[in-house]
């Protein structure tokens, strides 16, 4: 069997039922139950949510995006062996420490194979929330060029590229397109300030003012168990992104809770801690991938200005990588959820059939 078949790249056509069409983003697939399966689940599994609360199977793929493109590899390696199992690892270990500590719950209620997840519906918080220990990045670029605030917080002179931040800093910024909020753009991905979300807290699908707070909260105790855990490996964590929704127990009570993913190599940024002692970054995390794709490319500006991006979009779709670049990046992916997890990350063989065969069986999903 050649590594491209155990590349999961299309998670859009599996034969699970549902009534709605299947939402298929960047790396995910989303599955949304029918009603009567929904409720059979909830009954049949215990799940804590209320008794009519929508599910969904989540399905994620070994698909690799970067630069706003999907990529592909030689052989027809079309995704990064190891990387989808890779990514859900380590999301489900966090989640479960954060449970565990006392932090909150996740939209996650069933994994039932190391693809998929069964998911509750749950009222997103229109914020994606980075929380940064160090500058870098886009941050560092708007720095070196004299920007001092930072969605309304300022920061000192002085600082280095790639040094530590006097103390944390939450960079929140919209997500999706937000109508009528004075002062913010209606664009996706905008930067905003703390005192935006006060302002408007309701547009921002907040509960209530005081849960604000309880968010900051969140997004720094998680940060910081992260954080400690890898520390413990040696590893740095240096920034990552959170997002949040409310979703109803079955006693009926709302809560906040985090979703997406939390502290992967897709969503943060991971440092090699001996080689950074050393004087030398060493990314654990997609931003090796975009490094090695501007190292690969011999014009990179098509891939960092965005006014190229009908170019861009045609070099990720004209050009196959070598298997040895994504297999690079797999290794990257898979050393690090079994440093954080302790668990070896298994190829298989046949994911979909897997996954197909599970849900069926068990869940009783697939006719």
């Amino acid at each position: 069997m050649s590594l491209a078949d155990r590349v999961l790249s299309v998670n859009n056509d599996l034969p699970i039922r549902t009534e709605q069409p299947v939402h298929s983003g960047k790396v995910r697939s989303v599955y949304w139950l029918t009603e009567a399966d929904s409720r059979r689940l909830i009954a049949e599994k215990g799940y804590d949510v209320a008794a009519d609360a929508p599910l969904a199977i989540m399905v994620i793929s070994d698909r690799i995006s970067a630069f706003d493109c999907i990529w592909h590899g030689e052989g027809g390696m079309n995704g990064v062996p190891g990387k989808g199992a890779a990514l859900n690892a380590i999301s489900n270990h966090w989640f479960r420490l954060f449970r565990e500590q006392g932090l909150a719950d996740s939209h996650i209620l069933d994994i039932p194979h190391p693809f998929v997840w069964i998911v509750q519906k749950a009222r997103p918080v229109m914020i994606e929330a980075i929380c940064r220990q160090y500058i870098t990045g886009s941050m560092w670029r708007d720095y070196a060029k004299g920007g001092r605030e930072f969605c309304g917080i300022e920061i000192p002179d002085g600082l280095e590229k790639d040094q530590k931040l006097p103390e944390l800093l939450i960079t929140p910024s919209t997500k999706g397109i937000l109508k009528g909020i004075p002062g913010v753009p209606e664009a996706d991905d905008v930067n905003i300030t703390r005192a935006d979300i006060e302002a408007n807290f309701e547009a921002f699908n907040f509960k209530n003012k005081d849960d604000i707070e309880y968010y900051e909260r969140l997004l720094k105790e998680g940060f910081d168990v992260i954080s400690g855990a890898l520390a413990e490996l040696d590893q740095i964590f240096v920034d990552t992104k959170f997002e949040f929704g409310y979703v109803a127990d079955a006693a009926g009570n709302e809560k906040l809770i985090y979703m997406d993913e939390v502290g992967t190599p897709d969503s943060s940024r991971i440092w090699d801690g001996p080689s950074y002692r050393d004087g030398k970054v060493v990314e654990k995390s997609k931003e090796e991938f975009r490094q090695l794709l501007l190292n690969y490319f011999p014009d990179p500006d098509i891939l960092l200005n965005k006014d190229r991006m009908e170019e861009r979009k045609a070099l990720a779709q004209d050009n196959a990588l070598p298997e040895s670049v994504l297999m690079q990046v797999s290794e990257t992916y898979r050393s690090i959820a079994e440093k954080i997890t302790g668990e070896k990350i298994v190829l298989s063989d046949n994911p979909k059939q897997e996954i197909i065969d599970i849900l069926r069986n068990d869940y009783g999903l697939v006719d």
